[in-house]
């Protein structure tokens, strides 16, 4: 007969930054409401964006010439007055925005070495998008590559959805990925105009997108690119370190300068380059690491932070 009282909660520490829950990512919702939100998004608006439909929004889209059954309320007097024609305003319709989570789920993301996994921190991290998208008065949808995607919803229903899926995602990796390629390209065919695109993905993976699906993705959406990143990835100790593959313990020499040159290659300029050419086509890009706030991505940053971020050499390990 198993001892009642602390059991379970010894089971949960030991699955503490290795397996993200919903009651952590429900959490969330208390930082997000501390980070003030932007005061304009990248097209101008806040909260409902601009629809292209004309109807009797509170915003002047534009002026044609009087037709019967017009509104004659909404005669555009000096237009009319001008061009000896009746004309009638037009006004901008609102919809909801909408707000696309794009999760990358590659294996590559369930490790790390401080605070939690890159995995978890994913999931945080999209938390975090969720409950502002929720603040701002988004539809919130998700999706990741080989299933379908969660459906679009509004309000605490919708976030929940989309909460509940990251938790599914970011557990274990999924015997299936179709990887984060296919998954950006179901998410160019859903997004329409105006709509908020945050992709979740570790460098490796988005490194291997083409650069036309980036520039395409960003041409009429705001669009963030959220890196995940473990420390010791940007900044390995210079000594040999020990790995367990299997029943095999693997040593890296990491003193070795040849070695550090190619962990460089595989792990920091990835996410540099990124960084440096993404901006132009149009995408906000931000670092994560494991070891830091989930919202940290969410705050402002100016260009030249982000640049000093993301110019960490690799040769600044510890020793």
């Amino acid at each position: 007969m198993s001892a009642p009282g602390p059991a379970p909660a010894v089971a949960d520490a030991a699955q503490e930054g290795i397996v993200p829950t919903l009651a952590e990512l429900v959490a969330l919702r208390a930082q997000v409401q501390r980070v003030p939100l932007p005061r304009r998004g990248r097209h101008g608006v806040h909260g409902p964006a601009p629809s292209s439909l004309r109807g009797r929004g509170m915003e002047y889209a534009e002026s044609r010439e009087y037709t019967i059954g017009d509104d004659v309320r909404r005669m555009d007097w000096r237009l009319t007055a001008r061009s000896g024609r009746a004309h009638t305003k037009l006004f901008q319709a609102e919809r909801e925005r909408l707000t696309l989570l794009v999760a990358d789920t590659a294996p590559e993301l369930y490790f790390g070495t401080r605070t939690r996994f890159k995995s978890v921190q994913a999931a945080r991290a999209g938390a975090v998008a969720v409950w502002s998208a929720l603040q701002s008065g988004d539809r919130i949808a998700a999706l990741r590559g080989g299933e379908p995607a969660i459906p679009p919803a509004t309000g605490l229903r919708g976030a929940m959805r989309v909460l509940d899926a990251l938790a599914r995602w970011y557990a274990r990796p999924p015997r299936e990925d179709a990887g984060l390629e296919v998954a950006l390209e179901h998410a160019q065919r859903l997004l329409r105009p105006g709509a908020q695109l945050v992709v979740l993905a570790d460098a490796g993976s988005a490194a291997q997108v083409p650069s036309l699906r980036w520039t395409a993705l960003a041409r009429h959406h705001q669009a963030t690119l959220v890196l995940l990143q473990d420390p010791l990835e940007t900044a390995p100790p210079r000594r040999d370190l020990s790995f367990i593959a299997g029943a095999r313990r693997l040593q890296l020499p990491l003193g070795n300068a040849g070695v550090r040159q190619r962990w460089n290659r595989a792990f920091v300029q990835p996410a540099q380059e990124l960084a440096r050419t993404l901006p132009a086509r149009g995408w906000q890009v931000r670092t994560l690491a494991t070891d830091v706030d989930s919202t940290h991505w969410l705050r402002p940053r100016d260009a030249a932070a982000v640049a000093e971020a993301m110019a960490v050499p690799v040769t600044a390990g510890m020793d």
